[in-house]
C-alpha cells in the first residue's frame, strides 16, 4: 500500500504544478539610454536620488555587467536593432545609421521610406518605416505569438529610436517632430493621429519646459565627477557667448525646436509622452502582455555637444534618475507593482573628447577618414598604373613575336 501511495503522491504533485498558469508580466518596459556608458551606473550612484530609478533598478533587480558589442559601428540604428533583434547588423540588415546601397551607390538612411507619408506633419521627417529591417523583433515575436492581442509601443525623440525596437506591426510608434514641436508618426502605422497623441501635442509641452532656462539641479560646486564648467572643446547653443550654466533655450526653441533635444528636457518630454501612450492605450491591462520601447535619446545629445566628462552630462544623469524613478512610480499605480517588468540597456557608449584627452595627457587624436581614403585611393592609383603598365608589356611583346 505504502508503495502505491508514494507514486500516486508524486503524480499528483506533478499534475498540480502543470496545472499552475504561467504568470506573466502584463507589460514590458524596454528603455534604451542613449549613449550610457556603463560606469555612469556607479560613477554618479552617490549622487542619484534613493527614490531614483537607477538605484531601484540596481538594488532591486540584476545587473548584467560582462556583456559585449559584437558587432561594429556601434551607432544608434544598430544598437537599438540589435538590442531588440538579438542579431547582428550583417543578418537584421541595419548596418548604420545610413549606409552606402552598393546597386545603385546611394546613401541610404537607415528608416527612409519614400512610399509613406507623414502623419501629424508635412515634414520629410515622417516618410518613415521599418522597411529596412530584415528580421522580427522581440516586439514582432510578441504580437505574433498573442494572436495581436498584444499592444506595442515605440516611443523617441528619434524617428530611428522609435521605429527599430517596436517592430514591422506595433500599435504604433513615435517620434519627434523639429518642424512643428509635435510628435508625429508615418502612414505605414496608421493614417491619423491618434486622440490622445493629438491631446499631448495640444499642450505643447516643450514650449513649457524650455521656458526655464537649463541649471544645475544642485549647486554646481557640487559636481565632482566632472570637468570645470566652459572648457575649450565643449560645443555652444547659437548665440551663446560661453558653453557655461545656465543655458538659455526659451528663445532659441521658437526658432528651432530642435535645441530641446540637447537638454534634459528632451527625457522628461519622452517620459511624460511614454506615460501618455500607457494612459491612451491602456497598457498593462489587457488579456496579453504588452510591450512600451522608450529611448531617453537628449544622453545622446548632451553628450555629444559636451562630452562625457561634462558637468551638463552629469547633470542630465541625475536629472534622468528622478524623471525615472517618477515614471516607475507612475507604473506601480497604474499597472501594480510587480506585475511590469523593465529592462534597461544603452545602444552604444562614448569616448571622452579628444582635446580632454590631450589636455591630460593621453594619446588621442581625429581619425580623419578623408585622408585615409585619399591615400588608399592614391595606393590603388598606383597599383593599376603598374599592372596595365605590366599587361601592356605583356601584349607588346606577344604582338612582336606573331
Amino acid at each position: 500500500m505504502k508503495r502505491l501511495l508514494l507514486p500516486l503522491l508524486l503524480l499528483i504533485i506533478s499534475l498540480s504544478s502543470f496545472s499552475q498558469p504561467i504568470k506573466r508580466p502584463k507589460l514590458v518596459v524596454g528603455i534604451v539610454v542613449d549613449q550610457m556608458r556603463w560606469d555612469y551606473l556607479y560613477r554618479y550612484y552617490d549622487r542619484y536620488d534613493n527614490n531614483g530609478g537607477f538605484k531601484r533598478m540596481l538594488n532591486e533587480g540584476f545587473s548584467c555587467e560582462n556583456t559585449f558589442i559584437n558587432y561594429i559601428p556601434s551607432y544608434t540604428a544598430v544598437g537599438h536593432t540589435t538590442v531588440f533583434t538579438g542579431s547582428v547588423p550583417a543578418i537584421h540588415g541595419i548596418a548604420g545609421n545610413g549606409w552606402i546601397d552598393q546597386a545603385t551607390g546611394k546613401n541610404v538612411y537607415c528608416t527612409d521610406d519614400s512610399t509613406v507619408e507623414a502623419v501629424g506633419s508635412i515634414s520629410k521627417a515622417g516618410k518613415m518605416s521599418p522597411r529596412n529591417l530584415l528580421t522580427t523583433t522581440i516586439t514582432d515575436e510578441l504580437r505574433l505569438a498573442t494572436n495581436f492581442q498584444s499592444k506595442v509601443i515605440g516611443v523617441s525623440l528619434k524617428d530611428r529610436a522609435s521605429i527599430l525596437p517596436a517592430g514591422h506591426n506595433p500599435t504604433g510608434a513615435f517620434w519627434f517632430d523639429d518642424a512643428k514641436g509635435d510628435f508625429i508618426t508615418s502612414t505605414w502605422y496608421m493614417n491619423e493621429l491618434p486622440k490622445w497623441v493629438q491631446d499631448f501635442n495640444a499642450k505643447d509641452e516643450p514650449a513649457r519646459l524650455t521656458a526655464t532656462p537649463w541649471t544645475t539641479l544642485y549647486p554646481i560646486n557640487t559636481y565632482k565627477q566632472s570637468t570645470a564648467d566652459a572648457v575649450k572643446w565643449e560645443g555652444k547653443f547659437k548665440g551663446e557667448k560661453t558653453s557655461s550654466f545656465p543655458h538659455d533655450l526659451s528663445e532659441l526653441y521658437k526658432t528651432d525646436k530642435d535645441v530641446i533635444r540637447t537638454s534634459p528636457y528632451g527625457n522628461v518630454l519622452t517620459l511624460d509622452f511614454a506615460k501618455a501612450a500607457v494612459d491612451g492605450n491602456n497598457l498593462g491591462n489587457g488579456s496579453a502582455t504588452d510591450f512600451l520601447t522608450i529611448n531617453c535619446a537628449s544622453t545622446d545629445y548632451v553628450g555629444h555637444k559636451y562630452g562625457p566628462n561634462s558637468i551638463e552630462v552629469e547633470d542630465v544623469y541625475l536629472r534622468l534618475d528622478k524623471e525615472l524613478g517618477s515614471f516607475f512610480k507612475f507604473l506601480d499605480q497604474k499597472v501594480g507593482k510587480g506585475n511590469y517588468l523593465v529592462f534597461l540597456t544603452a545602444d552604444h557608449g562614448a569616448a571622452h573628447s579628444i582635446n580632454f584627452m590631450k589636455d591630460n595627457k593621453m594619446p588621442a587624436d581625429f581619425l580623419q577618414s578623408i585622408k585615409i581614403i585619399d591615400g588608399l585611393n592614391e595606393t590603388l592609383k598606383k597599383s593599376l598604373k603598374k599592372i596595365n603598365l605590366y599587361y601592356l608589356t605583356i601584349i607588346i611583346r606577344s604582338i612582336s613575336t606573331t
